[in-house]
């Protein structure tokens, strides 16, 4: 299938690591131009240099989501450093955590200011070209009580209405907006393998509800995320994938 990404340029926030760097890989594979971001300038550098070898353009700087005025600045040299954007994947989050307000705090400004902004300097210039590509990444924590009361899966449960709004907002203006939940993704360094290592109980309880027996692969996301950015998604707007290998008990009609 030709995913028609050849000659696009695509932003991905939080691109460094995990689900984020493998939508990247996949994204400089298909031929796309791309500006990333994390908020460590190492692992931002190491994004780029590993990623330059598919021989695209490749772009990157830290940048923290939270501090409003610099991540705006961001958004607005990455643009101009592609010389646009076809596509855009923000992928900013924090942990959640029960009790205390400033988990919410920390949760909101990251994991929904962190899109809100990215999708405001982006729309200007998909509405000016009348095509463009939105993904954003919410959660199966969103879908069902997880974990106990905690800001990320609220905010989580935002990001899902949000893009539903988005799509009708925006669907006139040629641009697509659709939502990918993943379910618990493992991977060396991530919150899983920390959990693995910490909270061995509730890991081995999660991965006896999974139906194949292991935890996700971030390139299993990464896979369903760029198709919906892709040209061969055209018709998906307002869609909400989840991609958790049977984890959740939902039935969806």
């Amino acid at each position: 299938m030709d995913l028609g990404l050849q000659g696009k340029k695509a932003i991905v926030i939080g691109g460094a690591r995990g689900i984020g760097y493998a939508v990247a890989e996949i994204l400089a594979r298909e031929g796309c131009d791309i500006a990333l971001s994390a908020r460590g300038e190492d692992s931002v550098k190491d994004a780029v240099a590993a990623l330059s070898r598919y021989g695209t353009t490749v772009v990157g700087k830290a940048v923290n989501v939270k501090r409003a005025d610099e991540y705006r600045d961001w958004l607005a040299w990455a643009i101009e450093a592609l010389e646009g954007v076809d596509v855009l994947i923000p992928l900013s989050s924090a942990a959640g955590g029960i009790g205390s307000e400033r988990y919410w705090t920390n949760s909101f400004e990251t994991g929904v200011l962190g899109v809100v902004r990215a999708i405001e300097a982006v729309i200007p210039t998909m509405t000016e070209q009348q095509r463009g590509a939105i993904v954003l990444v919410a959660s199966t924590s969103a879908l069902e009580a997880m974990g106990g009361p905690q800001a990320y899966n609220a905010m989580k449960a935002s990001l899902i209405t949000y893009g539903k709004q988005l799509a009708l907002a925006h669907g006139k203006d040629g641009i697509r907006v659709n939502v990918v939940s993943p379910g618990p993704i493992e991977f060396e360094g991530g919150n899983w393998d920390m959990i693995k290592g910490t909270m061995e109980k509730f890991y081995l309880a999660q991965l006896r509800q999974q139906p194949s027996g292991r935890l996700g692969r971030p390139e299993e996301v990464a896979r369903a995320i760029v198709f919906l950015a892709s040209e061969a998604a055209s018709w998906c707007n307002g869609s909400h994938l989840v991609v958790d290998g049977g984890f959740t008990n939902r039935t969806h009609f």
